[in-house]
């Protein structure tokens, strides 16, 4: 006995595993919608108490904030000041957040908004208390920076009480300026916020 085979009809069609394209049109603009959302610049929230903000050109020509340093005061003082580094960027598009206390506590958020705590070890207190109160960080703050050509570089922001400072973390440019990279490479170590 032979068996016939034939192809199926419209009343009979075999069933697939395949979407309708509207389902993978859908699924296409849920996910391009929660990527976009994950691209926030910065999610660190402003204090009205800060001093007045100016831009300088970033790392791509955008404008980067910069606050004008100020002299004297227990703010800016090393010991007395609160230090805050962002990072962002790089192939993975991080944004990191750590922020010291004076006395040594330290929180670490990263982009996801997943928070670490802990505190630094006297020495590395010692340390970054002295790099705070370096003069030379001021005189940083008020170095222009022009736009990079790096791409997937990390551009890191530092702020010291009322100093803010930070450099892109291109290889092929001129070097960072020297007490903002060695206050960046204190708080990465110290805290275990890797970003390479």
């Amino acid at each position: 006995m032979r068996l016939l085979t034939r192809e199926p009809t419209l009343r009979t069609m075999r069933p697939t595993t395949m979407r309708p394209t509207s389902t993978a049109g859908v699924t296409v603009a849920l996910l391009v919608a929660l990527l976009t959302g994950c691209t926030s610049a910065d999610r660190t929230p402003t204090t009205p108490s800060q001093p007045p903000v100016t831009t300088a050109p970033g790392p791509t020509g955008t404008p980067l904030p910069t606050t004008a340093p100020t002299t004297g005061g227990a703010e800016t003082s090393g010991a007395s000041a609160r230090v805050t580094l962002r990072s962002s960027g790089g192939f993975a598009g991080r944004g990191d957040a750590v922020t010291v206390e004076p006395d040594g506590q330290w929180t670490a958020v990263d982009r996801a908004g997943s928070r670490r705590t802990g505190r630094l070890a006297p020495a590395d207190l010692g340390r970054l208390t002295a790099l705070a109160a370096d003069p030379r960080l001021a005189a940083e703050a008020r170095q222009t920076t022009s736009p990079t050509n790096c791409a997937d570089v990390f551009t890191y922001r530092v702020t010291v009480g009322t100093i803010e400072t930070g450099y892109v973390d291109c290889p092929s440019e001129a070097p960072p300026p020297p007490v903002t990279q060695d206050l960046v490479k204190l708080l990465l170590r110290a805290t275990g916020t890797h970003t390479r």
